[in-house]
């Protein structure tokens, strides 16, 4: 059963156990039963049957392996930004997106006692989305591969000194007491998930709707390069709502590009903008055009 903690190995097995009938309409997700992603799945689609992965890439390698329909995937949080490696681990994944979902991310303190407590466990993001409470408290963070998991390894550890940092619906699942509710720092905190699917939305069936559009480009080591290939979805009107750089391979030459740009191919302006950008650039690879979940701006 991966790494997952005790407590969770029985309800994670049942759900494996209904998504291997249905692997169509199973959605993956990356974490312990009662996680951020598993209430994200159920909220895009009701009807789905969730499917939770140890890893990000366990996720992403159901659906690639017909395990699962599709794939949950958070990208970035208001607060904490993008989650570490999702930017690697899609260029590598041949998935494509095909839709996007918000969703208000509210934590509670939970553990076995009241406290005083000496840590608290939970997904990274987690806790440096709380870490101005937990500095106030004293209390130490401590890393846990999901939310839940950390609440369901605080079950399983017994230890009255320790708490975990997770949704409300963990302390029902794994017997523990809430301590404190909304302990996020900010009360609109929120996370953008991305869905991930084998084969691309075409654009044409997003016509007459807003969309969003995904890729990542690697611009030519000359100077101005970026500064030119960006002047085309200027020229051209297509607001583009995030370009976040990072680097890929030691060489240190020239940074990879990941960008989102509202709308998408077919429409003449964007295609004039992508045109332009892939004349200043040693590489651009599209990850899907979806449906615009929340207007930009």
């Amino acid at each position: 059963m991966d790494s997952f903690p005790a407590p969770a190995r029985e309800m994670v097995e049942t759900m494996r156990r209904s998504a291997a009938d249905e692997p169509a309409r199973a959605i993956a997700f990356q974490g312990s039963p009662g996680a951020n992603s598993h209430s994200a799945a159920m909220n895009w689609a009701p009807e789905a049957l969730p499917l939770p992965c140890f890893s990000f890439a366990a996720a992403i390698d159901a659906v690639k392996n017909g395990d699962a329909g599709c794939a949950m995937i958070p990208i970035e949080n208001s607060q904490a930004g993008r989650v570490a490696d999702i930017h690697f681990l899609l260029p590598e994944s041949g998935l494509s997106i095909v839709g996007e979902y918000f969703m208000p991310i509210h934590h509670a303190l939970m553990a076995l006692s009241d406290g005083p407590f000496k840590a608290a466990y939970s997904h990274p993001h987690a806790l440096s989305q709380s870490r101005h409470y937990l500095r106030e408290r004293g209390i130490v963070p401590l890393s846990h591969a999901d939310t839940a998991g950390a609440a369901a390894h605080v079950a399983q550890a017994g230890d009255p000194d320790i708490a975990a940092i997770a949704p409300e619906i963990a302390a029902d699942l794994y017997g523990l007491k809430i301590v404190d509710r909304n302990v996020e720092d900010t009360t609109d905190n929120t996370t953008r998930f991305v869905v991930l699917a084998k084969d691309p939305l075409d654009p044409a069936t997003l016509a007459g709707q807003d969309a969003m559009t995904t890729f990542v480009f690697a611009v030519k080591n000359i100077p101005a390069a970026l500064y030119k290939a960006m002047g085309g979805f200027a020229t051209n009107g297509v607001n583009m709502t995030k370009l976040e750089s990072y680097q890929k391979g030691a060489s240190f030459a020239a940074s990879m590009f990941f960008a989102d740009i509202v709308g998408a191919p077919g429409d003449p302006a964007v295609d004039r903008a992508l045109e332009e950008l892939a004349f200043h650039c040693e590489e651009v690879r599209m990850f899907g055009s979806y449906p615009l979940a929340r207007k930009r701006g």
